[in-house]
Protein backbone atom coordinates (compact mmCIF):
# COMPACT_ATOMS: atom_id res chain seq x y z
CA UNK A 1 0.00 0.00 0.00
CA UNK A 2 1.31 3.45 -0.89
CA UNK A 3 1.10 6.23 1.68
CA UNK A 4 0.42 9.88 0.96
CA UNK A 5 0.86 12.88 3.24
CA UNK A 6 -1.00 16.11 2.43
CA UNK A 7 0.55 18.98 4.40
CA UNK A 8 -1.05 22.40 4.73
CA UNK A 9 1.68 25.02 5.06
CA UNK A 10 1.44 28.70 5.93
CA UNK A 11 1.02 31.37 8.55
CA UNK A 12 -2.62 32.15 9.39
CA UNK A 13 -1.53 35.55 10.76
CA UNK A 14 -0.35 36.69 7.31
CA UNK A 15 -3.59 36.84 5.32
CA UNK A 16 -3.54 34.59 2.26
CA UNK A 17 -0.47 32.75 3.54
CA UNK A 18 -3.03 30.74 5.54
CA UNK A 19 -4.35 29.14 2.32
CA UNK A 20 -2.57 25.81 2.88
CA UNK A 21 -3.73 25.52 6.48
CA UNK A 22 -7.38 26.27 5.58
CA UNK A 23 -7.31 23.89 2.61
CA UNK A 24 -5.90 21.10 4.80
CA UNK A 25 -8.58 21.76 7.42
CA UNK A 26 -11.36 21.48 4.84
CA UNK A 27 -9.79 18.43 3.18
CA UNK A 28 -9.54 16.65 6.54
CA UNK A 29 -13.35 16.93 6.88
CA UNK A 30 -13.84 14.91 3.68
CA UNK A 31 -13.81 11.12 3.30
CA UNK A 32 -10.34 10.11 2.14
CA UNK A 33 -8.63 6.81 1.33
CA UNK A 34 -7.11 5.04 4.34
CA UNK A 35 -3.58 5.54 2.98
CA UNK A 36 -3.91 9.36 2.98
CA UNK A 37 -3.05 11.51 5.98
CA UNK A 38 -3.79 15.25 6.09
CA UNK A 39 -1.91 17.49 8.54
CA UNK A 40 -1.81 21.18 9.38
CA UNK A 41 1.90 21.95 9.46
CA UNK A 42 1.53 25.73 9.53
CA UNK A 43 5.03 27.15 9.99
CA UNK A 44 6.53 24.05 11.62
CA UNK A 45 8.78 22.86 8.79
CA UNK A 46 10.99 20.83 11.13
CA UNK A 47 7.89 18.94 12.28
CA UNK A 48 7.11 18.12 8.63
CA UNK A 49 10.62 16.75 8.06
CA UNK A 50 10.35 14.48 11.11
CA UNK A 51 6.82 13.35 10.18
CA UNK A 52 8.08 12.32 6.74
CA UNK A 53 10.44 9.86 8.44
CA UNK A 54 7.33 7.72 9.06
CA UNK A 55 7.58 6.74 5.39
CA UNK A 56 5.39 8.25 2.69
CA UNK A 57 5.48 7.54 -1.02
CA UNK A 58 3.94 10.87 -2.00
CA UNK A 59 3.96 14.29 -0.36
CA UNK A 60 1.46 16.97 -1.38
CA UNK A 61 2.40 20.41 -0.02
CA UNK A 62 -0.44 22.96 -0.02
CA UNK A 63 0.69 26.57 0.21
CA UNK A 64 0.29 30.13 -1.04
CA UNK A 65 2.46 30.33 -4.15
CA UNK A 66 3.15 33.67 -5.83
CA UNK A 67 3.77 33.17 -9.54
CA UNK A 68 2.36 36.41 -10.93
CA UNK A 69 -1.14 35.31 -11.95
CA UNK A 70 -4.50 36.60 -10.70
CA UNK A 71 -5.19 36.03 -6.98
CA UNK A 72 -6.97 32.72 -6.47
CA UNK A 73 -5.25 30.99 -9.41
CA UNK A 74 -4.37 27.41 -8.50
CA UNK A 75 -1.16 25.65 -9.52
CA UNK A 76 0.01 22.06 -9.41
CA UNK A 77 3.79 21.87 -9.49
CA UNK A 78 5.81 18.67 -9.66
CA UNK A 79 8.69 19.38 -7.31
CA UNK A 80 12.01 18.19 -8.68
CA UNK A 81 14.35 19.67 -6.09
CA UNK A 82 17.27 22.01 -6.39
CA UNK A 83 19.56 21.88 -9.36
CA UNK A 84 23.08 20.60 -8.93
CA UNK A 85 25.32 23.17 -7.38
CA UNK A 86 22.50 25.19 -5.76
CA UNK A 87 23.69 25.72 -2.25
CA UNK A 88 21.13 25.47 0.51
CA UNK A 89 20.74 28.02 3.27
CA UNK A 90 21.95 26.15 6.34
CA UNK A 91 20.38 28.71 8.68
CA UNK A 92 16.96 28.15 7.10
CA UNK A 93 17.30 24.40 7.63
CA UNK A 94 17.57 25.09 11.36
CA UNK A 95 15.02 27.92 11.56
CA UNK A 96 11.64 26.17 11.40
CA UNK A 97 9.89 29.42 10.46
CA UNK A 98 11.88 29.89 7.24
CA UNK A 99 11.84 26.38 5.83
CA UNK A 100 10.99 26.20 2.15
CA UNK A 101 10.25 22.87 0.44
CA UNK A 102 13.94 22.81 -0.56
CA UNK A 103 15.16 23.12 3.01
CA UNK A 104 12.59 20.68 4.42
CA UNK A 105 13.54 18.05 1.85
CA UNK A 106 17.28 18.73 2.33
CA UNK A 107 16.84 18.23 6.08
CA UNK A 108 14.79 15.11 5.38
CA UNK A 109 17.55 13.71 3.16
CA UNK A 110 20.02 14.22 6.01
CA UNK A 111 17.66 12.61 8.53
CA UNK A 112 16.99 9.66 6.21
CA UNK A 113 20.70 9.09 5.72
CA UNK A 114 21.08 8.85 9.49
CA UNK A 115 18.06 6.58 10.03
CA UNK A 116 17.99 4.48 6.87
CA UNK A 117 14.59 5.92 5.89
CA UNK A 118 13.48 6.98 2.43
CA UNK A 119 12.16 10.41 1.38
CA UNK A 120 8.92 10.51 -0.63
CA UNK A 121 9.37 9.44 -4.24
CA UNK A 122 7.00 12.13 -5.49
CA UNK A 123 6.43 15.66 -4.20
CA UNK A 124 3.63 17.85 -5.53
CA UNK A 125 2.88 21.43 -4.57
CA UNK A 126 -0.70 22.64 -4.82
CA UNK A 127 -0.37 26.38 -4.69
CA UNK A 128 -2.68 29.36 -4.79
CA UNK A 129 -1.77 32.84 -5.96
CA UNK A 130 -2.21 35.15 -2.95
CA UNK A 131 -3.76 38.61 -3.06
CA UNK A 132 -2.06 39.74 0.15
CA UNK A 133 0.28 38.26 2.72
CA UNK A 134 0.24 41.35 4.93
CA UNK A 135 -0.31 40.96 8.66
CA UNK A 136 -3.88 40.05 9.49
CA UNK A 137 -6.07 37.00 9.82
CA UNK A 138 -8.43 35.74 7.15
CA UNK A 139 -8.16 34.95 3.48
CA UNK A 140 -8.98 37.44 0.74
CA UNK A 141 -12.15 36.76 -1.26
CA UNK A 142 -10.38 35.25 -4.32
CA UNK A 143 -8.21 32.96 -2.20
CA UNK A 144 -11.13 31.95 0.02
CA UNK A 145 -13.10 31.09 -3.15
CA UNK A 146 -10.16 28.97 -4.34
CA UNK A 147 -10.12 26.74 -1.23
CA UNK A 148 -13.04 24.44 -2.29
CA UNK A 149 -11.54 24.20 -5.79
CA UNK A 150 -8.20 23.25 -4.25
CA UNK A 151 -9.87 20.57 -2.15
CA UNK A 152 -11.44 19.05 -5.29
CA UNK A 153 -8.12 19.33 -7.13
CA UNK A 154 -6.27 17.49 -4.34
CA UNK A 155 -8.98 14.80 -4.23
CA UNK A 156 -8.45 14.32 -7.97
CA UNK A 157 -4.69 14.02 -7.48
CA UNK A 158 -5.22 11.48 -4.67
CA UNK A 159 -7.33 9.36 -7.03
CA UNK A 160 -4.33 9.18 -9.34
CA UNK A 161 -5.68 11.60 -11.90
CA UNK A 162 -3.83 14.39 -13.55
CA UNK A 163 -5.39 17.76 -12.86
CA UNK A 164 -7.41 19.14 -15.72
CA UNK A 165 -8.25 22.82 -16.05
CA UNK A 166 -11.78 21.93 -17.17
CA UNK A 167 -12.35 19.99 -13.94
CA UNK A 168 -10.74 22.56 -11.65
CA UNK A 169 -11.38 26.06 -13.02
CA UNK A 170 -8.42 28.34 -12.47
CA UNK A 171 -5.99 25.46 -12.03
CA UNK A 172 -2.73 25.19 -13.87
CA UNK A 173 -0.96 21.89 -14.20
CA UNK A 174 2.74 22.59 -14.28
CA UNK A 175 5.63 20.17 -14.39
Amino acid sequence: MTRTLVAGIGNIFLGDDGFGVETARRLSERPLPADVEVVDIGVRGVHLAYQLLDGYDTLVLVDATARGEAPGTLYVIEYEGRGAGDGGDAAAAIDGHRMTPDTVLALLATLCAGTGGQPPGRVLIVGCEPASTDEGMGLSAPVSDAVPRAVRLIEELLQGGEPAVAQAPGAEAST
